[in-house]
Parts: structure tokens; C-alpha cells; sequence
């Protein structure tokens, strides 16, 4: 059952912010924090002194980088995700049932966070499959979530709401990471014999916190735009949708134009965001410090700062046009960049951490409001426009992704991919700034 509200009402708009709340938690459990330490752990070889000697993976008959194989099947993931949503948002405009979409995203996600319990090296292939379908699963679920915001808020609320959903999302995704580590780092307390089944327990319970926490906003979102009944020809009618609104977004200079600058700076930005806790795990010295609980605290400490960072940026845009504020935050990236390339040591990750924590969450929050922005306000093919603005950001970070395995491979070090993405983040700015301003944007 789905309760009827207006547009633009208080409780609508809480309840679309929340999906925020209860999906995030796979962003931080398996994208950023647990899973990658967790991967880590199992496909390299330490000595006693901790010096890595093997972190190459047997897979399908071939040796791989451990850092390679992940990037792989991550870019392959987002590839799929990049085919597969502009015909679905087109199917879900044409019919008016993105909910539906969303919910099986959001379910196959979910199931698949469960089922990395079962991860290890005897059957690598199941647990890279989960971690696989996760993925697809979150990302696919944004695409037509991230289309209901211009249906559910007017212009004037879509900075705020994007960035209350982005603050929501931070916070949730914190408690059920503080509730994980406690169970993993005082497994004796909780009953547990070593950290290996807190560890696995942890993909349980995002799954079951995504899946559970995601109803309330379910109950209140809207089915959809409804427009024609399901018939055989509806894959052939998404098409058509699709193509419709291809058309109308060459002819929009300004979203053209917007859409290509996000497509370039959102490839470094994500990219970088995805193999953080890899290049903290293998490009610093941690002497006495335990590396874990160092990048648990460093993740920690992002997730809080982006939490000011998108209401910062919010009022940030509403002052000096949005536009203007996304220069800025590209700007800092291109800072933020270079200074990685030459840490070594803890203090100065916590330190450029906590300055990713604040570009990030702005950057994120305020790239989907200003997008919903451009879209035509008597527009009910919001799916399909999104659709658009979700390509351009995995095919980005398929891109992204295979620059880094690519790099990492030949190299042996992630520091040379995090210095060539400051390339991204100079086009973004030159493309930003060749926007007309016609909307105020």
C-alpha cells in the first residue's frame, strides 16, 4: 500500500531522504570500510613484520592482482549497470512503475550483502558474484530513486532534500559501521571465538538494515507517472522513450552541457572514492599503528565531515549559484590530489581524509540537485533523464576503475592513478565554466 501525498509536502520528502538512510549502509560497510579490509586480508600474504610478499589472486586460470581483480569485476559490474538502466528508466517512464524497478534493485542488492557471508578463496567465484550483484543492485536502485526528486520536491527544495538525503545516508551508514566494528573488535565480549564471523555478520546485517529500513520510504514514495498499460512491445516502447528524451537533452545547451562536466570530474571523484581504503591498506607505512583500525577511523571521520559538507554546500549554493559552488569543490579536489600523492604516513591520511569527507558530501548532493534542476519542470519522464546522469557516472567510473587496475598493475603503486586524476578534475572545471547561466544555475 502506498500513501498519497503532495508535492513538495514535508513527510514526502522525509521519506525519500530516508532511502538515503537505509542504503548507505553499502556504501560504507562494502564499498568503503569492512569488505575491502576484509578482501584484503584474504588474498595477501604478510610476513611477521607485515611486509606484503604475494597479493596475486588465481581466477579463471589467470594470476591476478588482488587490487586488479577487484577493479575488474567493479568496472564490469558498473558496466552492466551503465547498459541495462537507460532501457529499464525507459520501460518505467513508458509504463509508471519505477517503484517496482527500484524495489528489485534494492532487494537483489541487499541479498547479495547476505550472501557475501559465505566469501572465501575455496569458492572465490560466489563471492565475487555477490559483490558483483550488490553492486548492480545499489547503483541500479539510485537511478530510479534519484528520478523521484524532481517528481517529489519543487526546484527551490531539491538543493536542501539532496543534501538532507546525503546527510542521512552519512549518519546511518555510521551507526551500523560503529555497531559492526564493536562486534568485530570485542568478538570475546559478544561471544565470538575470533573476528572472521563478526566480520561475515556485518554483510548480514547491512543487507537485512537495507531491505528493513527501506519501507518507510516505499510507503510513502509514489508508484510512478502512469502512462501506458504493460504490453509485449514494451521493451520497443522504452527505446522509444529513451531516444525522446536524448533528443530533448542535445537540444538543452546548458544540461548538454552539465551533463558532459559531471560525466568527467564524477569519473576521478568516485573513482578515488572506491579505492581509498585499498591505497591506505598498501601505500602507507603504519609502523606500530594497526592498520585497520586506522582506516576504520579514517573512514569514520569522512562519513562525519560530509555530513557538513553537503549542508555547507547547500547554503553555498543557494548564495553563489551552483555552478560556481561545483568549481570550487573541483578545485579543492584537484588540491586534495596532489597532496595524496605524497603521503606516507597516518596522521597525514587522517588529515586529507578529513577534507575528502567535506568535498565529497557536497559534491555528491549538490551534482544530483543541480541535474534535477535542468530538467524541464512539466517533465514526467524523469527515469529516463536520469537515466542519462546515471550512464554518464558509471560509464565514468568504468573508465576510472580500468585506469587504476591498468595503472596498478604495471606500476605496483596506486599513487601515480590518484595523480593523473587531477587531469579529470581540470576538464570538469573548463566545462563548468562553458555552462550558459541563463537558468541561474
Amino acid at each position: 500500500m502506498t500513501k498519497n501525498l503532495q508535492k513538495g509536502s514535508k513527510k514526502l520528502l522525509n521519506a525519500w531522504a530516508f532511502y538515503d538512510w537505509a542504503n548507505s549502509v553499502y556504501s560504507l560497510v562494502i564499498a568503503s570500510a569492512i569488505f575491502p579490509i576484509f578482501y584484503g586480508a584474504l588474498t595477501i600474504i604478510k610476513d611477521e613484520q607485515g611486509t606484503i610478499i604475494n597479493d596475486t589472486v588465481p581466477f579463471l586460470g589467470f594470476e591476478f592482482n588482488n587490487d586488479t581483480l577487484i577493479s575488474y569485476v567493479t568496472a564490469a559490474a558498473f558496466l552492466v549497470v551503465s547498459i541495462l538502466s537507460p532501457f529499464l528508466s525507459g520501460i518505467a517512464d513508458y509504463v509508471g512503475n519505477k517503484k517496482v524497478f527500484m524495489k528489485f534493485f534494492c532487494y537483489l542488492g541487499a541479498f547479495s550483502c547476505i550472501g557475501l557471508f559465505w566469501f572465501n578463496m575455496e569458492y572465490l567465484w560466489f563471492g565475487l558474484l555477490c559483490y558483483f550483484l550488490a553492486l548492480i543492485g545499489f547503483w541500479a536502485s539510485l537511478v530510479f530513486y534519484n528520478s523521484y526528486l524532481p517528481d517529489i520536491a519543487f526546484k527551490e527544495q531539491q538543493d536542501a532534500i539532496s543534501a538532507k538525503g546525503y546527510s542521512m545516508g552519512y549518519i546511518g551508514s555510521v551507526i551500523l559501521l560503529v555497531l559492526c566494528l564493536a562486534m568485530i573488535l570485542m568478538y570475546e565480549t559478544f561471544g565470538f571465538e575470533s573476528e572472521n564471523l563478526p566480520t561475515r555478520l556485518s554483510f548480514v546485517l547491512t543487507g537485512i538494515w537495507w531491505i528493513g529500513f527501506s519501507q518507510y520510504t516505499y510507503y510513502y514514495l509514489p508508484e510512478g507517472n502512469k502512462k501506458e498499460k504493460l504490453t509485449g512491445d514494451v521493451l520497443l516502447n522504452g527505446f522509444k522513450e529513451l531516444i525522446s528524451i536524448w533528443v530533448k537533452i542535445k537540444a538543452d545547451k546548458a544540461l548538454r552541457r552539465y551533463l558532459a562536466a559531471f560525466f568527467v570530474y564524477s569519473m576521478a571523484v568516485q573513482t578515488i572514492m572506491l579505492v581509498a581504503t585499498y591505497f591506505g591498506i598498501e601505500e602507507l607505512d603504519w609502523g606500530d599503528t594497526d592498520s585497520t583500525v586506522g582506516l576504520i577511523v579514517s573512514i569514520l571521520l569522512i562519513q562525519l565531515v560530509a555530513v557538513l559538507g553537503a549542508v555547507i554546500t547547500s547554503k553555498s549554493s543557494a548564495r553563489f549559484g551552483n555552478i560556481n559552488t561545483l568549481i570550487v569543490l573541483n578545485v579543492i579536489w584537484i588540491c586534495i590530489c596532489a597532496f595524496a600523492y605524497t603521503i606516507t604516513t597516518p596522521n597525514e591520511f587522517y588529515f586529507i581524509a578529513a577534507f575528502v569527507g567535506l568535498v565529497m558530501g557536497g559534491i555528491q548532493s549538490l551534482s544530483r540537485s543541480t541535474y534535477s534542476k535542468y530538467i524541464p519542470s512539466d517533465t514526467k519522464d524523469t527515469a529516463s533523464y536520469f537515466s542519462f546522469y546515471d550512464v554518464s557516472e558509471k560509464i565514468g567510473i568504468v573508465i576510472g576503475m580500468l585506469s587504476y587496475g591498468y595503472v596498478a598493475q604495471i606500476t605496483g603503486s596506486i599513487r601515480y592513478a590518484i595523480l593523473f586524476f587531477i587531469l579529470f578534475f581540470v576538464v570538469g572545471v573548463f566545462l563548468l565554466l562553458r555552462i550558459p547561466r541563463k537558468k541561474s544555475k
